[in-house]
């Protein structure tokens, strides 16, 4: 059977007016697809630039409201929220915030990196170091909510998303996993529903079929898992991914694609002291961790939680994540009660170690984009590849997902390029645009216009 894509998938769920704009990370329903035309294929800052901006660092993705682009960013130790025009790119409003704490976090993970989400006006943020802050179009505050500390061993950075009248942020951690819902009035908690998932860093997405409530889909720890939107009980749980979760699944028609790392093995702790144990005592202090967000929640988050990683700490958190990396298709399949019974359709177990990218899924092919600038294209009916091949002939790194329009596919990565490939079984590139600075955030498509946030400046793109 042939895997048709939703376009449309929860338009009645998503409180949105205009659902199909970029309102979210990775657009409608984090699916990555813009459904409009005009967008151009050649473009730089001498080429079909609307406008350019500066903005602050940070590495959040932008979104885009009826009036307004939106991102968060980190400066000085500060957090911002920023508002530009989208027609002319001038900085609307800025808004910061102190940290209430600083959390350890991957290298990448900056205390920024949440994309934030609008309703189309209001803008909704999420730090970590801080928690949930809703700002109305004028940037004033609607209302805020402290959560915190979290537990999560390479930085809590989840998006939150829209759902109805709520706001759903998935909070997997090592200990106390939990999914909320509050409400997008007045920030007060609707709903919380505890998580057997540990520590994982996708954003969910939803699903819902026709006479049927809608059901919020999630992917961590080693699993797909589904919960209620009105109520946040859980619903179904499949087994089967690997247990490192940072790409965000997609939905496509009824069936969800996702992918998650594992390794194949625990590396000696000898050798991780031979590296880092200066003073020779046998193990591993907070400093002589260094940057590593690893081995600082070993440290700080197993066995006694001293503040020192040793052997056994070391193997028990290993443990967590040796297992065979994999790309799995999970059919939705209804029971005779009409419930859901996931099946497993079919899954490719190949390495995505340290692979950030989410998947794009587009007329019957699964395109994922590895460090390397390695693009494989499988059959969504059966997961046997296509095509697998390098994007440019330089090797780059990547962490903006893929985002599509027009039959043709924009990939941009960290050293500044963003390649336009024209998509399909026998995909080609066909343009390589220089932004000249490195690019982390995925663009968001609308309305004709590419937005790309690059380190130091907001580009809007558009040929018309």
């Amino acid at each position: 059977m042939r895997l048709l894509l939703v376009a449309a998938l929860c338009l009645g769920v998503t409180g949105r007016s205009d659902g199909q704009d970029w309102s979210r990370f990775r657009g409608p329903n984090g699916s990555g697809i813009a459904a409009d035309t005009g967008y151009p294929t050649e473009f730089g800052p001498e080429r079909h630039l609307r406008w350019r901006s500066a903005v602050r660092p940070g590495k959040s993705s932008p979104v885009l409201g009826r009036r307004h682009i939106f991102l968060t960013a980190f400066d000085g130790g500060t957090l911002y929220t920023q508002c530009f025009d989208r027609e002319t790119g001038r900085l609307v409003w800025e808004r910061a915030e102190q940290p209430a704490r600083h959390e350890d976090a991957h290298v990448l993970n900056e205390p920024s990196a949440a994309t934030p989400v609008t309703d189309g006006d209001n803008v909704y943020v999420f730090f970590r170091d801080l928690g949930v802050i809703s700002y109305d179009p004028a940037g004033a505050v609607r209302w805020k909510r402290a959560m915190g500390p979290f537990t999560n061993r390479m930085g809590a950075v989840t998006s939150p998303i829209i759902a109805g009248a709520s706001l759903v942020m998935v909070l997997d951690q090592i200990e106390s996993s939990s999914i909320v819902a509050l409400s997008l009035a007045t920030g007060e908690v609707q709903w919380t529903t505890p998580r057997t998932e540990t520590d994982a860093w996708a954003t969910p997405v939803l699903y819902q079929v026709p006479g049927a409530a809608p059901q919020i889909l999630t992917a961590g720890g080693g699993q797909y898992g589904a919960h209620a939107l009105e109520t946040g009980e859980r619903l179904w749980t499949h087994k089967g991914l690997a247990p490192a979760i940072v790409a965000s699944p997609v939905v496509v028609g009824n069936t969800v694609v996702g992918f998650g790392y594992g390794y194949d093995s625990t590396p000696p702790f000898s050798a991780a002291l031979a590296a880092n144990d200066r003073d020779a005592d046998g193990r591993l202090s907070l400093e002589e961790c260094g940057d590593s967000a690893w081995m600082i929640g070993i440290a700080k988050y197993y066995g006694n939680r001293d503040g020192f990683a040793v052997e056994n700490e070391w193997i028990e958190a290993w443990a967590t994540i040796v297992a065979p990396s994999s790309l799995v298709a999970v059919a939705l399949d209804k029971d005779a009660a009409g419930r859901i019974s996931p099946r497993e359709l079919w899954r490719y177990q190949k390495s995505f170690v340290a692979v950030v990218p989410s998947p794009l899924v587009l007329d019957g092919l699964v395109y994922t984009i590895k460090n390397g600038g390695i693009l494989t294209v499988l059959s969504a009916d059966t997961g046997a590849v296509v095509k697998m091949g390098r994007v440019g002939a330089v090797p780059a790194s990547y962490s903006a997902s893929p985002v599509t329009a027009e039959g043709r596919i924009y990939l941009a990565n960290e050293d500044g390029t963003v390649a336009v490939l024209r998509a399909g079984k026998d995909w080609e590139l066909v343009a390589a645009n220089d932004l000249g600075e490195p690019l982390y955030a995925t663009p968001a498509l609308s309305q004709g216009r590419i937005v790309v946030r690059g380190a130091k400046s907001l580009f809007c793109f558009g040929s018309r």
